[in-house]
């Protein structure tokens, strides 16, 4: 392969996308093309996309795009009337998609479920009905709490067919998260369902919202499905059954400004209470066709798997996007990874899909299993596999691309966040692949890579990750916190979205995610993002999970705080000179870590991002802030066992490394 290129597509491949359709209907040379032209005339791209995926609006929009109140507040789709349930499930009536599979679904018992896109369309509007009955309104939040079921779907679309606004919270939270973004959002209702389960064990849900209800009177109704278990219903509750396939819709689709918010979906920060991000109706159609249509080329019969949660970004993600594009969602109960190590690709075969996503950190689990990741698989069906949720490491990237992407398909990485409606940075079948990299910025977002001042950085540097436009997925603020959201992502550098991540890209116009700016680490006078030094733990073998951060040292300025899983067999008492020695010899002698810490996991959010500022917290006796979107709340308390156990002297002087 050309300069050290592993995969490159060739014409045929390339002329046969959605972006190739676009970028001839517009006589555009190529995807460099597109982006120079979408960041230099951002509404006409907007107008462009809105009609070639045929969004559709019942009354036209004026302008697609102006910002009379500055760059953080712009107005989009201005006049115009539309609806996510019309555009992703009545536009699909009387054609062809109607009668072909919407939802496949996977019990972990091996049970399976269909729904066509005619029975989620009729349960849908049974359960917008019953929302109807219980006096739910067009601006009412409602939760839900649920796993990656069918009924997920269907009550997703049915909160904001008649209006009301969607609150996704995350099937694996407590009560105090439910309770607090329930008060947060003012919620009226919730839907849940008794239980759920994962690694063959019961996980109860409705009572996980009967203690939160205790907290949030404004919460007048809870809708229960999937109601598998004996369980008495309290008064506040209402049945809503799929056991019997829906009776057809009657009637139309309810249809609403573009702007109306159709979801509220939190984030958590770094400090403070979680952030809610407020997404619209017109901006969740736009920003889909844009990811997964034109970028991501999902299509019309494509069946896409993405092991997720309708709790985070990803799950709203492929419901709107896949129904909007004719695609089928196949869902699963669980993990990846049970009851079978390979279990995610036996549901690939199982289910014929074309398209899968995948997290660097399963990846560097099935790294470590000795048996073939493939053992009774065939993926010939599948064309594109998606990464997304943290940055890869070298090891990781290409382990994967040959053993189970087998060097033939593609892996489209895929970056941004819940503030911004999805990615910044995508990958496309039109550019070529090294390891880690993405294929560029997404059309629109005048995506840059710059120093602290806002000045572009030249390829090969790494910086703040901005957007110098507005873009249609954005969070139209924050929840009930105009100023908080100014604050967060457009004054740290005035004038530019910071999304809080770094970045670089080279001088053939890949880009590379190097982790968040706020873990950066200032040692010997540079920047350094901790990706690179757990890269290089993780190629000793030695270690099986790895995070970095800098703490506060007298003289250098800097420490490295190097927190690792062993590998089997691996925690020897030689094991942690030998790490640090490794990491000297790639990085030099200023980068040797100074402290270490052997957990066997570590802390990480529900999409596997490693919680590296919870590390940090914990290391220096400082607040660890909102653990709302912990996966694994024991991992704390084996980190903090662990650090009262190593030499981390002056402890109590330690603060975070600054980011200068």
């Amino acid at each position: 392969m050309t300069q050290g290129f592993v995969w490159q597509p060739t014409e045929e491949l390339k002329s046969s996308t959605t972006l190739s359709a676009f970028l001839r209907r517009h006589g555009l040379a190529d995807q460099d093309a597109l982006l120079a032209e979408a960041d230099s005339k951002p509404a006409w791209f907007w107008d462009a996309l809105i009609h070639f995926f045929e969004i559709r609006f019942a009354r036209s929009y004026s302008s697609v795009l102006s910002t009379p109140n500055g760059i953080e507040w712009p107005v989009w789709c201005a006049d115009g009337t539309t609806s996510i349930a019309w555009n992703c499930l009545g536009r699909h009536r009387d054609g062809p998609a109607w009668s072909r599979d919407a939802v496949v679904f996977e019990s972990e018992s091996g049970a399976i479920e269909t729904w066509s896109y005619a029975r989620l369309d009729a349960e849908t509007a049974r359960f917008a009905n019953t929302l109807r009955a219980a006096g739910i309104e067009k601006g009412d939040a409602v939760g839900l709490y649920l796993p990656m079921v069918p009924e997920a779907i269907a009550a997703f679309m049915g909160i904001i067919e008649i209006g009301a606004i969607a609150v996704p919270l995350f099937s694996g939270f407590g009560y105090r998260p439910v309770a607090d973004r329930l008060k947060d959002a003012g919620a009226r209702a919730i839907v849940t369902c008794p239980e759920m389960m994962r690694r063959g064990k019961r996980v109860g849900l409705l009572n996980t919202v009967r203690t939160a209800r205790a907290e949030c009177p404004e919460v007048q109704t809870v809708v229960l499905c999937r109601q598998g278990v004996d369980f008495e219903p309290t008064p506040e509750e209402t049945i809503w059954s799929t056991s019997v396939p829906a009776t057809p819709r009657e009637g139309g689709y309810p249809i609403f400004a573009a702007e109306t918010p159709a979801m509220l979906m939190y984030t958590s920060g770094t400090t403070g209470k979680p952030k809610g991000t407020t997404h619209t109706h017109g901006g969740m159609l736009a920003k889909n066709a844009l990811d997964m249509g034109l970028c991501l080329d999902v299509r019309a019969g494509d069946r896409l798997l993405w092991m997720s949660d309708m709790g985070w970004i990803v799950g709203p993600k492929i419901s709107v996007g896949c129904t909007l594009l004719g695609a089928t969602i196949v869902l699963a109960e669980g993990t990846p990874d049970w009851p079978q190590h390979n279990r995610i690709w036996q549901l690939c075969t199982r289910h014929g899909v074309t398209v899968a996503g995948i997290v660097p950190t399963a990846v560097r689990q099935m790294m470590a299993s000795t048996q073939d990741p493939l053992d009774g698989c065939d993926l010939q069906r599948l064309r594109t596999v998606i990464s997304s949720g943290e940055p890869w490491t070298p090891e990781a990237w290409v382990w994967f691309f040959e053993k189970v992407c087998r060097r033939r398909v593609p892996i489209l990485n895929y970056a941004g966040g819940t503030e911004c409606g999805g990615a910044i940075l995508i990958g496309t079948h039109h550019r070529p692949l090294r390891p880690c990299a993405f294929g560029g910025p997404v059309p629109g977002s005048g995506a840059d890579v710059v120093d602290r001042s806002g000045r572009s950085l030249p390829p090969g540097e790494v910086g703040e990750l901005v957007m110098r436009r507005p873009t249609i997925g954005a969070t139209r603020g924050l929840w009930r916190d105009p100023d908080r959201y100014v604050m967060s992502y457009w004054r740290e550098i005035p004038g530019v979205w910071v999304q809080g991540d770094l970045a670089s890209r080279d001088a053939d116009g890949l880009w590379y995610l190097h982790g968040r700016s706020d873990d950066t680490i200032k040692l010997a006078g540079k920047r350094t993002g901790p990706a690179e030094i757990e890269a290089a733990l993780m190629a000793t073998g030695l270690v099986s999970d790895a995070a970095v951060v800098g703490v506060h040292d007298e003289t250098t300025g800097s420490a490295l705080l190097c927190v690792c899983v062993p590998a089997e067999q691996c925690a020897d008492a030689g094991l942690e000179a030998t790490l640090a020695q490794a990491v000297a010899e790639q990085f030099g002698a200023p980068f040797r870590p100074r402290y270490f810490a052997f957990v066997s996991e570590l802390p990480k959010t529900r999409n596997q991002k490693i919680m590296r500022r919870v590390i940090r917290s914990i290391a220096t006796g400082s607040a660890v802030g909102d653990l709302s979107s912990l996966a694994n709340p024991a991992a704390v308390q084996e980190l903090t066992a662990a650090f009262a156990t190593r030499s981390l002297t002056a402890k109590s002087a330690v603060t975070v490394a600054t980011n200068d």
